[in-house]
């Protein structure tokens, strides 16, 4: 069947500059393109700094090491002091008295107590409200039928006080007493140290991007959070990539948990390491009744403190909720301050914002505030509800520990991160690429690879000077 032929239209011819004429005016559109979209070609940052990282870099250092295992120890106390201890007998007529000490307080590496005969004692009962103690001298320890945890005292009083049946008594060494002409005192006592370890893990990242997308450039002008600015392609996203390492760096070592024996990470291979946060929890101090919004509150924060090293200067590194928290309980030691609108130095400057916030205040000690963006982000710990933390009290300075691996004390910062490290390999951070495009000849992949790893622990030293706000 033959078919109808059709007569072409005008035929439209294309200008060789961009005129506007009649012989090249289009009349009909039927492709999608026509309209080409307005683009920007600078990225918009509507999330701003999105990094969280920067915290230990402003608290700590980083030095190398070349262990598996990082191993240290801590001053223990000077003096030793027994709680919980109870007596034989209750009558309040008693000369001498036989005090027994909780297993759990004894020595765990020579099973004894650090009691010797001679020494004199101070006893106070532990029944809330009591006034009660008595001051007495050790008479034997350990011997004549007496167990471990055992000693007699003889009373320095003619009638002690008459504890409560079955009360309590906290007890402490505070000198000693010996008759003429007989010999010195029996025993010494070893240093209390404490020997703490912990072990640094392996992080890895990569990113990859295909031949074939490399030979596609498109450029995006953008400003980074590590400061730079300019044009990126396809590297963007490498960028984007390390800056997360970075982060995942440090986030670890706040984050990090040993793998407890039996444990499903543990039987898989994997042994932890103990992060900021679980250092803390273990061995330091943890406030979880919501924030401390009183200066009751901080005095019974400051009252442990003193138990501990009495640092003098403390930063609290919080979130914004803690922080606003601080800022009220600040403001309401202002008898003026019920409106919200008095407290502060200002200059009577008419133009002068108002400042509604404090930077940090002195009551015994030191402690200065700043908002910590890890716990603010919502892509991080920002709005958990289950196993929150919206404080770290961080002391400022540095301690004095046995350095196991030189021999000899060493000044360290409270936090400090251990990178592996040796002469011929440093693993701090380690980045290189691997495929066959972009520069890369090492394989038949048709991508480049860019691989990311580091090897490090984070060292919480003196964790009983920092304090944990949970919830």
């Amino acid at each position: 069947m033959a078919g109808n032929l059709v007569a072409g239209g005008v035929a439209l011819q294309p200008s060789a500059e961009q005129v506007a004429l009649s012989t090249n005016y289009i009349t009909n559109f039927d492709f999608l393109n026509q309209y080409l979209p307005d683009t920007y070609e600078k990225e918009f940052e509507r999330y701003g700094n999105r990094t969280i990282s920067g915290f230990l870099r402003m608290v700590g250092a980083e030095m190398p090491s070349n262990s598996d295992l990082i191993k240290w120890a801590e001053q223990g106390r000077l003096h030793t002091k027994y709680t919980a201890c109870t007596l034989a007998t209750y009558t309040g007529a008693e000369t001498t008295q036989t005090v027994t000490v909780p297993l759990a307080q004894l020595n765990p590496g020579t099973g004894a107590i650090a009691v010797r005969v001679g020494q004199t004692v101070f006893l106070s009962d532990e029944t809330a409200a009591s006034t009660f103690s008595n001051k007495a001298i050790v008479t034997a320890v350990g011997t004549g039928g007496l167990a471990a945890n055992e000693f007699t005292i003889a009373y320095y009083e003619a009638t002690q006080a008459a504890y409560a049946a079955a009360s309590t008594v906290s007890m402490f060494a505070y000198g000693s007493e010996f008759q003429k002409g007989t010999s010195g005192m029996v025993g010494s006592l070893e240093s209390d140290d404490l020997f703490l370890e912990n072990n640094p893990i392996i992080l890895k990242d990569t990113y990859a991007v295909s031949g074939s997308d490399m030979a596609q450039i498109g450029w995006v002008e953008v400003t980074t959070e590590n400061g730079a600015n300019g044009y990126l392609w396809y590297l963007k996203s490498e960028h984007e990539t390390r800056l997360r390492f970075d982060d995942m760096l440090e986030t670890a070592m706040i984050e990090a948990v040993p793998a407890a024996a039996g444990s499903g990470a543990a039987t898989s291979g994997f042994i932890g390491s103990e992060g900021i946060f679980s250092a803390v929890g273990a061995r330091g101090n943890v406030w979880n009744g919501g924030f401390p919004v009183a200066l009751a509150d901080f005095d019974a924060i400051i009252s442990r403190l003193d138990k501990q090293g009495a640092i003098e200067e403390n930063a609290i590194f919080l979130d914004r909720q803690f922080g606003f928290a601080i800022d009220d309980m600040l403001a309401a030691q202002n008898s003026y301050g019920a409106g919200g609108t008095s407290y502060g130095l200002f200059d009577n400057d008419e133009e002068m914002a108002l400042n509604l916030g404090f930077s940090g205040f002195r009551r015994g000690y030191d402690f200065y505030k700043t908002d910590w963006k890890y716990l603010n982000d919502p892509t991080m710990r920002g709005d958990l509800v289950g196993g929150k933390i919206s404080g770290l009290l961080v002391p400022a300075g540095s301690t004095s520990v046995y350095d196991q691996v030189l021999g000899k004390n060493a000044k360290r910062p409270f936090l400090h991160v251990r990178y592996r490290a040796s002469q011929t390999e440093d693993r701090r951070y380690k980045t290189w690429m691997t495929g066959s495009a972009g520069g890369a000849r090492t394989s038949s992949l048709d991508a480049m690879e860019v691989n990311f790893l580091s090897e490090r622990a984070v060292c919480v030293m003196g964790a009983n000077n920092f304090v944990l706000f949970q919830g």
